[in-house]
């Protein structure tokens, strides 16, 4: 079986996502592996969509409708998509180089492979050849979930057949959706994981992740709620850590 047989879905979610969204597209036209894009656009009116029709590429499916939230696009993307694997690259974030998908694709050309992961680097919003810090994710260990870690969600790769197994994002966990459905596929029902081990997606700072202090708090009661409704027991400094684990990232630089 060839790298080419291995078909990647990429699913954006966007909502007034004008000044973001040409950096998106672009970066998933310019891989040396094809990919079908679906954007799913929660009807923006900022000129989004005028945009998006302008640069994409022939295989892309657009659809612009309300949505309860960016993780119910999410899940409508999942849906339309008719790749083996399927990644979530939000408006914000662009892939690192032309030659992800290819990386991606060779991983899964083995068949053991449920998922794989790399790492994440944050840039300067308007200069994105700045870099602010550097998510290293590291190699796989699922006693790294008790001990605050997660993988970025952008890098996050996965075979459309594990959503259709396990679920989709739930969205009544709408500060941490991402981070339940990683924790309840990789750890609860150990699913299996590779690591690459390079920067795979750039991402803007300035997010509706990193906003305040009250979104900070909602997210430990809900990261603490992924825990508890899949019957999984945290350690006590567990949900504590998951925070602090980000401090090393101001540190080091790419």
């Amino acid at each position: 079986m060839g790298p080419e047989s291995i078909r990647i879905t990429v699913v954006t979610p966007c909502l007034n996502s004008r000044e973001t969204i040409r950096d998106n597209v672009e970066s998933v036209i310019s891989q040396s592996y094809p990919a079908h894009h679906v954007i799913i656009d929660g009807v923006s009116t900022d000129g989004t969509l005028d945009v998006i029709r302008k640069c994409c590429a022939e295989n892309t499916t657009i659809v612009s409708e309300p949505d309860h939230c960016e993780f119910d696009a999410m899940n409508k993307g999942v849906a339309l998509a008719d790749g083996d694997v399927i990644n979530i690259l939000n408006s914000d974030d662009f892939y690192a180089h032309e030659d992800v998908l290819a990386k991606v694709a060779e991983v899964f050309q083995d068949p053991k492979i449920d998922c794989c992961y790399g790492d994440l680097v944050y840039v300067d919003r308007t200069d994105t050849d700045k870099v602010v810090r550097l998510w290293k994710s590291g190699p796989y260990d699922p006693k790294r979930f008790l001990r605050g870690w997660m993988p970025p969600h952008p890098t996050f790769f996965i075979r459309r057949e594990i959503y259709r197994k396990y679920g989709y994002y739930r969205l009544d966990l709408p500060f941490a959706a991402d981070y339940e459905l990683m924790l309840r596929y990789m750890f609860k029902h150990r699913i299996t994981v590779a690591y690459i081990p390079e920067v795979l997606v750039r991402m803007r700072t300035g997010g509706k992740a990193n906003i305040t202090l009250r979104h900070r708090l909602a997210a430990h009661k809900s990261a603490k709620k992924a825990w508890t409704d899949n019957g999984l027991k945290p350690k006590p400094w567990t949900l504590p850590f998951k925070p602090l684990s980000k401090i090393t990232q101001y540190f080091v630089r790419s």
